[in-house]
């Protein structure tokens, strides 16, 4: 088969890879697509990843072959499959800290999503693999495992109705924010500096969109001189913590969604300490989150058809990674 293979130095190439064989409780699936994540990307840059890699966890396909044991899936059947599973039973799940849990750390598709065909594991079949209605189309599906985390994300901010909420950065992540957080009952305020992006928020729910300091000022103004009760971060990393303390209310928090540059976070102790702020972060999802996800995008509760902006075949991965860097594209589908 061929798969999208990164060979170091930010380069991807379209190669031969062997089709994984299958054991008992496992599916293999034939892929039709699978969604560039920023943390795709964060790989493709770093220096430390291991080479050769295929990366790629957004993915939607075809049950082409069955292991024993299994009676939920059968060949043909259309499925979005999830990258990681907890064990549901350590100290940390018992926590909810799933994604600090052993197994879900050992747990991953063989090889990614960016290939065409994928082994799916037996704890990953179980827990986290859906079968896609018909009117839920392939790019929709997609989302599952995006929305998924933003659900987390959502869930351990606590936000409750009439909050005023800030997301900062208006990518794809950003906009499932907007609909999620005003689907909590906040008043959403997006801050972004390219228009278009905007555009799409506010049409998404946002109450006001604009650059930083109009959203600072927005925060402001529909809290009644308060300042937001939460500001979620999805890109910039450490050097947005000064800004979004700024825009909080006292008592405030700030939800880092995603990581970034900066070794250390640019915010006096005092500062955090006397004003209660609270850093809240979270990283991926739950199997619940997950059932959650599927169950709001098979409803149409939440909009995603508008986020993909551009679909590319796989041998143009590199070129999808780019657009993305640069903020060209919202979000590449990427197809075999």
């Amino acid at each position: 088969m061929k798969a999208s293979v990164f060979r170091g130095e930010a380069r991807l190439a379209a190669e031969d890879w062997p089709i994984p064989a299958i054991g008992a409780g496992e599916l293999l699936v034939r892929l039709r697509g699978c969604g560039l994540c920023g943390s795709d990307i964060a790989k493709v840059l770093a220096p430390t990843t291991t080479v050769p890699s295929v990366f790629g966890h957004e993915l939607v396909g075809d049950v082409v072959a069955v292991g024993d044991g299994i009676g939920a899936f059968a060949l043909g059947d259309r499925v979005v499959a999830a990258h990681h599973v907890p064990c549901g039973d350590c100290h940390y799940c018992r926590r909810g800290s799933d994604s600090m849990c052993a197994a879900f750390k050992a747990t991953h598709l063989d090889p990614g999503g960016f290939a065409e065909y994928v082994r799916v594991p037996a704890p990953n079949v179980q827990h986290a693999t859906f079968r896609v209605p018909a009117h839920v189309s392939d790019e929709a599906a997609s989302f599952v495992e995006p929305l998924a985390c933003c659900l987390r994300a959502t869930r351990r901010t606590a936000v409750v109705p009439r909050d005023t909420v800030v997301v900062v950065g208006l990518g794809s992540i950003g906009c499932l924010f907007v609909q999620l957080l005003r689907r909590a009952g906040a008043v959403v305020v997006g801050c972004d500096p390219i228009d278009r992006r905007a555009d799409l928020a506010r049409h998404l729910g946002a109450a006001v969109v604009g650059p930083p300091e109009r959203a600072a000022t927005a925060a402001r103004t529909l809290s009644e001189g308060r300042g937001a009760d939460l500001v979620v971060v999805t890109g910039g990393g450490g050097d947005v913590l000064p800004w979004a303390a700024d825009v909080l209310r006292d008592g405030g928090t700030v939800h880092y969604f995603a990581g970034g540059a900066g070794t250390a976070l640019p915010l006096p102790l005092e500062r955090l300490y006397h004003r209660e702020l609270t850093i809240t972060t979270t990283y991926s999802s739950s199997p619940g989150d997950l059932a959650a996800a599927f169950a709001l995008l098979t409803r149409g509760d939440i909009a995603v058809d508008e986020l993909i902006s551009h679909r590319l075949p796989l041998a143009r991965l590199g070129e999808g990674v780019e657009l993305m860097r640069h903020h060209q594209a919202l979000k590449v589908f990427v197809t075999p």
